[in-house]
């Protein structure tokens, strides 16, 4: 027992003791007398009043063990009238150490396109520079026949920025063997062409040019020789560069900075994140949140919608497919020899307007790819095996395919990727090749 309780208790006593006696004096002096009670009344009166005094003591006394002592006395009784839930029972006796419960996820930010593409500090825009880089990129003397330039493959407004052909038509009729990217919004991305072997828009200019199944031209020399003739152009480079002198690496300089101008920050899907809660249909706030549920932010994630991009990317590139499926055999997705390809993971900008899809744009509609990706990079093809490595098993996991309305839904919302002014502009287009087709 503590000290200090056994102190209290022993003045109690005493004092209970003191309090008694003093009552059988008064009895015996004082209200006896007074009341004209026989030796036998006085008796009986002291033994009730002293009965009372001694049942308040007792009260007293258990009200003090409980508050200097809940240790011993609260808590037994606490414990024993509360269980804790069964589950913190079980965890609290089993045997092995689990892994810690993850912890939920954070919600995926939604982020619009910047207004400008980042430039890096050795290549500044300006006027100047970007104009010449926009004379260059139609330029044909930069190809061997004189007959191709970078807008040839890379047609700006008609076409998104691409050729819509399967894959890319070079020099003399050559076919190159992967599909041609858009340029727009390539100024946001970390590393370019499909294979991702450029680091920058710089290095990536100059592959084309020089590339014998594309512009063929015979080298950088060639280059800066057949620019360097025309007084024009010794002109445009001295506004750009502070002299003259035409480069190769100023040629590439130049066209990379006229390409940090081709970003679409103006489709639906900007407007909405911006503020404007009309931007978007039904149809596409649902694909919009299955691109999210399903999985497609994964690797088509940030304001570029690409883990390759500039702006919070973090691994450029993936091995597609992934998971064999019957499509690697219908639009043949793999390597000449049989093996999976390691691919950069494209910006879904503007996608729906860049078709035919894939590194060998095999696919021609949006919705087939849709489908293939659900299923080749995410599993969505009905039962997926697994390897746990955590408990060295493998696991069935039941992972259905994506209904018709939910590839409907995610297609509305891609198509909220597009750029309003390349639409506006593509519309204007048809609208004059229909009126310059003659009457029938």
């Amino acid at each position: 027992m503590d000290s200090d309780l056994f102190d209290l208790l022993a003045i109690g006593l005493v004092t209970v003791i003191g309090l008694f006696t003093l009552l059988a004096l008064m009895v015996r002096q004082d209200l006896g007398p007074r009341a004209g009670l026989t030796r036998e009344g006085r008796w009986l009166l002291t033994g009730a009043l002293g009965t009372g005094l001694l049942a308040f003591s007792l009260k007293m006394a258990v009200a003090a063990v409980l508050v200097q002592a809940p240790g011993g006395t609260v808590a037994p009784l606490i414990a024993a009238a509360y269980r804790p839930p069964p589950a913190e029972e079980e965890a609290a006796v089993l045997p092995v150490a689990l892994p810690a419960v993850p912890q939920a996820a954070p919600a995926y930010v939604w982020e619009a396109l910047p207004l400008q593409a980042p430039e890096p500090a050795d290549n500044p825009g300006n006027a100047a520079k970007i104009a010449l880089g926009e004379r260059l990129f139609h330029e044909t003397r930069l190809s061997g026949r004189g007959t191709q330039s970078c807008s040839s493959c890379h047609d700006l407004y008609a076409k998104a920025g691409g050729d819509r052909r399967p894959t890319a038509l070079g020099e003399a009729g050559q076919s190159g063997p992967r599909n041609t990217p858009t340029v727009w919004n390539a100024a946001f991305q970390s590393v370019l062409f499909w294979d991702g072997r450029a680091p920058s828009l710089e290095e990536q200019a100059k592959g084309p040019i020089l590339n014998p199944v594309e512009m063929n031209l015979d080298s950088p020399g060639e280059a800066e020789r057949r620019l360097a003739a025309d007084p024009g152009y010794r002109r445009d480079f001295a506004r750009a560069f502070g002299d003259g002198e035409v480069t190769f690496n100023r040629i590439a300089q130049a066209l990379a900075a006229f390409e940090r101008t081709l970003i679409t920050p103006d489709s639906a899907y900007d407007r909405f994140v911006r503020g404007d809660a009309t931007a978007l249909s039904q149809a596409q706030l649902r694909g919009m949140a299955l691109f999210e549920s399903v999985g497609c932010v994964l690797c088509h994630k940030g304001p570029a919608f690409s883990d390759a991009s500039l702006l919070g990317g973090q691994a450029p590139r993936r091995h597609f497919p992934a998971n064999p499926t019957a499509y690697e055999d219908q639009y043949p997705l793999l390597l000449e020899d049989g093996r999976r390809g390691v691919w950069r993971v494209p910006s879904l900008r503007n996608v729906a307007l860049t078709g035919p899809w894939l590194h060998n744009g095999s696919v021609d509609r949006l919705e087939e790819v849709v489908r293939i990706m659900a299923s080749a990079q995410l599993g969505r093809s009905g039962r997926l095996t697994a390897w746990r490595g955590q408990d060295r098993a493998l696991h069935r996991i039941e992972r259905s395919p994506l209904s018709p309305r939910e590839v409907a839904d995610i297609v509305a919302f891609l198509n909220a990727l597009s750029s309003d002014s390349l639409l506006a502009r593509q519309r204007a287009a048809a609208g004059k090749h229909a009126d310059a087709m003659p009457a029938g």
